[in-house]
């Protein structure tokens, strides 16, 4: 059985006593010796569990490439069960965490802990994250936080995530150029970053968002204003990454084998003419 919601069993669920559909979800969940006899008990506890239930569904969760849509639809309609979401979403990865993440923003705006989480927490690195990454940009209204976030390293830098996740997310979920308030995240993502100063992770992000602002035109490119502001953000980025304490950043993340500078060095550097990779070394500041 697909560890999916399955519209036959949520039905048997619902029609059978909830008591006795209720014991036999816990039993199998409990109790199965193979994944589907384990999913058809995590279906029936998703349409009939108890908030009881919630340690063994996010026990169960944990094992989220198998089990983590049913176990997020368990939790989603459980109370407390956001809070166990979190505790979820924080301990899986890949699909688990699209899983986890899809959920809990549903749930944006009626729990305190969630948009934090989503802004902090939730883009993790890994490449699904292009499935959610434009859609918590969305629900945690980004362009807004980022503007008076200039203090807040953490989001900043999470922001920055999402913005390099856009860059490659194209038919997983919204990219950079099709992201109504692009412009606005980037200008103060590029200006924060700036006044924070290098670090390798930044230096990264500034390289591949700059790439993309390159090859890429905004979905509105007939519009003079807005296609000047992407040109603008675009030399921003590259102004960064050109300045000599940058380069030097960069430098000392290849030299460590920081697999983001190796990645830059080997496949954009020449591309963006990235002067911390060139022999004749970064210029020194004006």
């Amino acid at each position: 059985m697909s560890a999916r919601h399955n519209e036959h069993i949520s039905g048997a669920a619902l029609r059978a006593p909830a008591a006795r559909a209720r014991e036999t979800g816990r039993w199998l969940v409990r109790h199965g010796t193979d994944t589907g006899p384990v999913a058809i008990g995590l279906a029936l506890l998703a349409e009939v569990g108890t908030v009881d239930d919630i340690p063994k569904i996010q026990t169960i969760g944990l094992l989220s490439n198998a089990f983590g849509p049913l176990a997020a639809r368990a939790l989603d309609r459980l109370p407390g069960g956001v809070e166990a979401l979190i505790w979820l979403a924080e301990r899986v990865t890949a699909w688990g965490r699209v899983d986890a993440v899809d959920a809990l923003c549903r749930h944006v705006d009626d729990h305190p802990a969630v948009r934090p989480w989503l802004l902090r927490r939730a883009v993790d690195g890994d490449h699904l994250n292009g499935y959610f990454a434009a859609k918590v940009a969305r629900v945690t209204m980004l362009h807004e936080v980022i503007v008076q976030s200039g203090d807040d390293a953490e989001v900043v830098d999470r922001a920055g995530r999402i913005l390099h996740v856009m860059t490659y997310c194209e038919g997983m979920g919204t990219s950079l150029r099709y992201y109504p308030h692009v412009l606005a995240v980037l200008e103060a993502h590029v200006r924060h970053i700036g006044n924070l100063g290098p670090t390798a992770e930044r230096y990264f992000v500034a390289a591949t968002v700059a790439q993309y602002l390159t090859k890429e035109a905004p979905a509105w490119s007939d519009d003079a204003t807005l296609k000047a502001r992407w040109d603008e953000a675009r030399t921003s980025y590259l102004a960064l990454v050109d300045r000599a304490d940058w380069c030097s950043t960069a430098r000392e993340g290849l030299a460590a084998g920081d697999w983001r500078l190796t990645w830059l060095a080997d496949s954009m550097a020449p591309e963006l003419g990235l002067r911390a990779f060139r022999n004749d070394g970064p210029r020194a500041e004006e």
